[in-house]
């Protein structure tokens, strides 16, 4: 446990006599200084030390003893301290490999691509890659995840905030995830996220400006603890390229939660439907994705297209754009 204090930063007087204090409240500097076998002095620059960073505490009666704060308190504020430094050394050493492979990718293709082992150490690159984007982030989003899909909305928001441009193609099973169109999706795009959706993509994908982009490893439906990390080359170049052209591709999700212009419109619900349908989304992921059951689908799709005068999803989604509803 000493061990770990000095982890922390606690010297080993110090975390001694917080240990003692632990087993032992309302001794005197007296009986923790014999306890651990310190001077006098020891002891009283030890508590004093302790008190500072509010890890004890003074007994409310007697003044001459001392309290120990809870464990889950005192440490805790420790650990979220030595946090906070780690992440920003993290930081400063992403910006440093940055640069240096930015320095030695003319002389060496092989700092082009790195290999990210571990869902720690992916989720970390990726938060960074969020963070230090100057003017645009991109991505192709679809599953499986490395981690909840939906934790990355506060920090989104921050960045659209700060001016950085987000351009997302989702996958049709990204938007059926059960919860995140209405949780997160339309979150994003009410905050000024520009998305749009594809049946199918062809990778995971996410792009700072056109300095670094990130490609988690998958097979099938599982994602390995891994993940590409290309940095300016002729393959970044690439996938810049392929963004766009998936891009122009995919059906604006806008289309699905517009406001139309007038009353002779579809309602919400519907203009929803229609966005999903363009996007290729099956009968059961319209479901998912809305909160809605299979019958309801059913129900809902089949007013739809009675409404617009059409036999087949293709004519609906004609005679919808004729409307001007997408």
């Amino acid at each position: 446990m000493l061990d770990s204090f000095g982890v922390l930063g606690l010297g080993r007087p110090d975390g001694q006599v917080y240990a003692a204090l632990v087993i032992a409240p309302q001794s005197t500097a007296d009986e923790i200084a014999t306890q651990c076998g310190l001077t006098l002095q020891q002891g009283h620059a030890a508590l004093d030390r302790l008190a500072e960073q509010g890890m004890i505490t003074r007994a409310p009666v007697d003044r001459e003893r001392y309290l120990a704060v809870a464990p889950d308190v005192a440490i805790g504020t420790l650990i979220g301290h030595r946090e906070a430094q780690l992440r920003s050394a993290r930081a400063e050493m992403h910006r440093l490999m940055d640069a240096f492979r930015e320095a030695s990718r003319f002389t060496d293709p092989a700092h082009s691509v790195e290999v990210l082992t571990g869902g720690e150490a992916i989720a970390q690159r990726l938060e960074h890659l969020v963070e230090t984007a100057q003017y645009q982030v991109r991505g192709f989003d679809c599953p499986p995840y490395i981690q909840d899909p939906m934790a990355n909305l506060p920090r989104q928001r921050q960045r659209l905030k700060a001016g950085v441009r987000f351009r997302t193609v989702f996958d049709k099973e990204a938007v059926a995830w059960p919860g995140r169109l209405e949780k997160e999706i339309l979150v994003g795009v009410a905050d000024g996220e520009e998305a749009r959706v594809r049946p199918v993509l062809p990778m995971k994908l996410m792009m700072a400006d056109d300095r670094m982009a990130i490609i988690p490893i998958s097979v099938g439906d599982s994602v390995l603890d891994a993940a590409y990390v290309i940095h300016p080359s002729a393959l970044l170049q690439a996938l810049d390229g392929l963004f766009e052209a998936e891009w122009e591709r995919a059906v604006p999700l806008q289309a699905a939660i517009g406001d139309g212009d007038d009353g002779l419109g579809p309602e919400d619900d519907q203009r929803k439907l229609l966005g999903l349908l363009a996007a290729g989304l099956t009968d059961e992921s319209i479901a998912r994705s809305l909160g809605w059951s299979a019958r309801t689908t059913q129900r809902r799709l089949q007013t739809l297209m009675r409404q617009l005068g059409a036999t087949t999803r293709f004519q609906a989604g004609m005679a919808a754009r004729e409307k001007g509803w997408l």
